[in-house]
């Protein structure tokens, strides 16, 4: 049963910081990464990682987020650093496994709340 722990967030004022961390288990994790969703608006990329260490930024967070990978644990960890009330809504852990048949997961969200 593929499981997915998330931890972190919370209320921060703008240009605070925040670590957000999800722990798998019950697959062979391809990438691990985060999505959000802000109020009204779609769900989009954060940042993601490959298992060879690869990662995919949002446009919106290059320089400000950065995600590292912990293979031996199945964690990934988000440091959000200089958050904007922008940064505002629902975070959700996403994992993709690797193999012929994949599989993928998402956490049950996280809410990031950044005050001006």
């Amino acid at each position: 049963q593929v499981q997915l722990v998330e931890s972190g967030g919370g209320l921060v004022q703008a240009g605070g910081s925040l670590r957000l961390s999800c722990r798998a288990s019950g697959l062979t994790i391809g990438t691990m990464g985060w999505y959000r969703r802000a109020p009204g608006e779609q769900r989009e990329v954060v940042a993601l990682v490959e298992r060879g260490g690869g990662t995919t930024y949002g446009d919106s967070v290059k320089g400000r987020f950065t995600i590292s990978r912990d293979n031996g644990k199945s964690t990934v960890h988000l440091q959000m650093n200089s958050l904007e009330p922008k940064d505002t809504g629902v975070y959700y852990c996403y994992v993709k496994s690797t193999g012929s048949v994949v599989i993928t997961k998402w956490g049950q969200g996280t809410q990031v709340t950044v005050s001006s």
